[in-house]
């Protein structure tokens, strides 16, 4: 295994190498913080770390990657834009990410060209493709290259690499943009987000680590937590602690989803033919 993971990290390097000057969409999360890391200490300043400050973006997440900025001496831009002025992004459709990701990579590419760089890198690794994510064809329609996935690396390899480089992210859970937290076909607004954001917060404070907040039906809050976070909820003091500050950002109701967290969770009630165009097309037609 060792050996295995010592040429995907080879593989990962020379991939680099050959891009030259590459530009890295960083979001300070598990993948793009070790691939960031490694580019900038394989290119130097050949590496540029672009990230987007929108309303989808927790605050938290945000302090994050200034924090990584800081720390480590990045060459990096901030892009600041809002695809709440995109209808098709706020009508929020199956196809939202697809959508989303045209946007954000359209605009990181344009930046990257500022700087005279040809190359926008992605942090995507080789269980991304088990996933439904739309916006994987935005990525490719704009030539977003992905050396994570190149060099065979899974989200296993980067955490253990991680750890090896000594990055605060090695553990970190996985975290995804506000807007996948609202149920398919409910509008996306700014109120909504800052109350997911909010009910979030509100778990973050009591340590739990791994959460979603599933924004549906306008005033119900669906909670996912880690599976071997569940048993938090069995203290009926957490539970009205919680019910009640969830009740002051603006959810009438509160629920726990008894499976706890899992990716893609909105995604379970799609129809796989509308997951396949979906896949195929970056839309579906209704």
């Amino acid at each position: 295994m060792l050996n295995v993971r010592a040429a995907k990290l080879n593989h990962l390097k020379q991939r680099l190498h050959e891009y030259n000057r590459i530009a890295i969409a960083f979001s300070g999360g598990v993948d793009s913080t070790f691939l960031l890391k490694v580019a900038q200490e394989e290119l130097k300043d050949g590496a540029l770390a672009l990230t987007i400050q929108s309303p989808t973006i927790t605050e938290d997440d945000l302090k994050d990657v200034k924090a990584f900025y800081k720390e480590h001496a990045v060459h990096y831009s901030i892009i600041h834009l809002n695809q709440l002025d995109v209808p098709a992004f706020r009508h929020n459709s199956v196809n939202r990410c697809y959508f989303c990701k045209t946007i954000e990579f359209t605009s990181m590419a344009k930046e990257a060209k500022k700087h005279g760089i040809r190359w926008l890198a992605a942090g995507i690794n080789l269980d991304d493709t088990d996933d439904f994510r739309p916006g994987m064809r935005a990525l490719r329609e704009i030539g977003v290259v992905s050396p994570l996935k190149e060099a065979g690396m899974t989200k296993e390899d980067i955490r253990y690499f991680s750890k090896l480089y000594h990055l605060k992210t090695w553990n970190k859970p996985a975290s995804s943009c506000l807007a996948s937290r609202v149920q398919y076909g409910e509008a996306i607004t700014q109120e909504k987000l800052n109350k997911i954001s909010a009910a979030e917060k509100v778990l973050k404070d009591l340590n739990i680590r791994k959460l979603r907040v599933r924004y549906h039906h306008g005033n119900i809050a669906r909670i996912e937590v880690a599976p071997e976070e569940r048993h938090l909820f069995f203290d009926t003091a957490v539970m009205d602690k919680i019910s009640e500050k969830f009740r002051k950002i603006g959810f009438a109701y509160t629920t726990l989803d008894l499976q706890g967290y899992r990716r893609g969770s909105l995604n379970e009630t799609l129809d796989e033919e509308i997951k396949s165009k979906v896949k195929m097309n970056g839309h579906v037609s209704r």
